[in-house]
């Protein structure tokens, strides 16, 4: 039976490659289109693939605030991949890096006039040494460091405020409102600026009476914390590298004609919590539980021990960002280390209100709106927290234009299709 079935395989291929062939490529049969690309999904490098799913939300033990935050309720999450660590340091200064690289290629007058406006030429080489000469077309690179009164020993570092990534990204939500049909499509165009370097003060700022300036002076620039979570990043400045990094992956993959991948982002709480529970119902921890240590007494994430014993469990502020066991997605650290930014909004009492079907709060207060708009859902609990925070089912807040030494963040992107092993 199963040669009968391969035989007929073949001929229905055989038939369609006919017809293909035929006057106007389908001899009056409906094909679809025949010149589309190929679609082979392949697992971004440092991410894991996500199934979808069912998800019980809710908390995984006692309410200890008596919040009501988190009601019980069953909601289905569609697949998609997720980054195995948070971002590391190295990997923000890989976009750090590239605003700086642009900054400079402007200064220096390497952009070309396209129908698409002013592009940079990323082929020409940068002379981190020009001082303006006066050649023709000539600046001077020096704008982009300190002036000589800010600096401090004459060491010349880069002046920060200088380091600024601007992007663009269409508003669906809004375009979706019966009250905008008819509108401008750039009536939706949303226009963002956003500094992006690391607060670095943080580490000073978020601890009175502590004695920690030796990581504001080199977390984020040694090479020994080079694979450690980024941290000092803004709700803001997270966004700001998801899209940098779908334009990155765009960049290369539309020259070559290859489909694209839906846009890297920060994860819903929900797929957040999903991912974080690792395929284990109801578990309060990303690796099962009760308890946050194993049989032999070994601690399992990276938190605040009993009453504050911040080295027992291996690491005394954050540790490598793929530190302990990963859960059964292969996620590294879901629970302690740096509590990470989700994409949602957060309001005590959204539970009672979201759709069951992917639930997404989002909202992007303005400037001038009250502080409690600005709150954004943090998950996972960090370095510095109880083991109450780190649990999968506890959910926090930070203001999005705030930056801790305790907040990371790691991308996901939805999976097109049903599932990985469809072939």
């Amino acid at each position: 039976m199963k040669n009968y079935q391969g035989f007929f395989s073949k001929a229905s291929i055989l038939l369609l490659v006919f017809l293909a062939g035929c006057k106007g490529g389908y001899n009056g049969q409906l094909l679809g289109e025949l010149n589309r690309p190929r679609w082979n999904p392949i697992t971004p490098y440092g991410m894991v693939f996500i199934p979808s799913g069912v998800l019980h939300i809710g908390p995984s033990d006692q309410d200890v605030n008596y919040s009501y935050q988190a009601r019980a309720k069953q909601v289905s999450i569609v697949g998609f991949y997720m980054d195995d660590t948070e971002i590391t340091n190295n990997e923000y200064r890989q976009f750090i890096n590239y605003v700086r690289d642009s900054v400079a290629h402007k200064i220096l007058g390497h952009v070309e006039s396209t129908d698409d406006g002013e592009v940079i030429d990323w082929k020409k080489d940068i002379d981190w040494g020009n001082k303006g000469k006066g050649g023709e077309g000539e600046s001077s690179l020096e704008e982009i460091y300190l002036p000589k009164e800010e600096r401090v020993w004459g060491q010349k570092e880069l002046d920060l405020r200088k380091l600024k990534y601007d992007y663009e990204w269409f508003d669906y939500k809004a375009a979706s409102l019966t009250k905008n049909r008819g509108k401008s499509r750039t009536s939706f165009i949303r226009k963002e600026s956003c500094y992006v370097y690391p607060d670095t003060l943080v580490w000073v700022r978020d601890f009175t009476y502590s004695y920690n300036e030796p990581m504001t002076r080199n977390y984020f620039h040694h090479p020994a914390f080079d694979d450690y979570p980024v941290v000092g990043v803004t709700w803001h400045q997270a966004t700001a590298f998801c899209y940098w990094r779908t334009r990155l992956w765009m960049d290369y993959r539309t020259p070559r004609g290859e489909p694209l991948m839906d846009i890297f982002r920060l994860p819903t709480e929900h797929e957040w919590e999903y991912a974080a529970r690792g395929g284990k119902k109801l578990a309060p921890y990303p690796w099962g539980g009760p308890y946050v240590r194993n049989t032999k007494g070994c601690i399992l994430a990276n938190f605040k021990p009993g009453r504050g014993n911040y080295p027992e469990d291996g690491g005394f502020y954050t540790v490598r960002a793929d530190a302990y066991w990963p859960n059964d997605y292969g996620l590294y650290c879901m629970a302690g280390n740096v509590a990470e930014w989700t994409s949602s909004a957060f309001y005590e009492n959204s539970y009672s209100f979201i759709h069951d079907l992917n639930p997404d709060i989002r909202y992007d207060a303005e400037k001038n709106e009250p502080e409690a708009m600005k709150r954004k859902v943090i998950r996972g609990g960090s370095w510095k927290d109880i083991g109450y925070y780190i649990e999968t089912g506890t959910r926090h807040w930070e203001y999005a234009d705030s930056a801790k030494s305790y907040i990371g963040f790691r991308c996901i992107t939805t999976f097109l299709g049903r599932d990985i092993t469809d072939n």
